[in-house]
């Protein structure tokens, strides 16, 4: 686990919102896709905000959920959550799409899949889906779910595929 925590802090370093020119490829729906340079490489990412916030919290930060691809660390589809607060240690965050069920491990504000095959299923899902739920709990112990709304989700998705092959 710890192995994989680091793979991602580095991977995932270099975050798109601070990124130079980042330039948008397409809003449908509910989701935006991105595209950045990073050391002369495409790098994209889509994202979305909740529709709908739930729990007794006094403050929170943003809240989104990412896709992204990056060709050039053979890393696509890599699911993200940023949950506005810091998670319980050692906690899970779940995500539900219809009848599926994803858990993804937690660290600092973010939730990610333990595994490709995991991201994988859950974009398919998302594809599919109508409505996405997303529950974790705070460093706190609060209990906090977000819906995101997936209209606009494979419009997005195709633009990142398409200029992140």
């Amino acid at each position: 686990m710890k192995r994989l925590m680091a793979v991602l802090v580095a991977v995932f370093a270099a975050c798109p919102a601070a990124a130079q020119d980042v330039k948008t490829l397409t809003t449908s729906g509910k989701w935006t896709a991105f595209v950045f340079q990073e050391d002369a490489k495409n790098v994209c990412y889509m994202e979305s905000k909740p529709i709908k916030s739930e729990g007794t919290y006094k403050a929170r930060g943003e809240v989104l959920l990412q896709v992204t691809n990056r060709p050039a660390d053979k890393a696509s589809d890599v699911v993200s959550v940023n949950a506005g607060y810091s998670y319980q240690p050692d906690s899970d965050a779940t995500l539900q799409i219809g009848s599926r069920k994803f858990t993804f491990f937690t660290f600092g504000e973010r939730a990610w899949a333990r595994d490709t095959q995991t991201d994988k299923a859950a974009v398919q899902a998302m594809s599919k889906g109508a409505s996405m739920t997303v529950r974790g709990n705070s460093s706190r112990g609060t209990p906090t779910m977000d819906t995101y709304s997936l209209q606009g989700f494979s419009a997005a998705y195709k633009a990142i595929t398409d200029t992140c092959k």
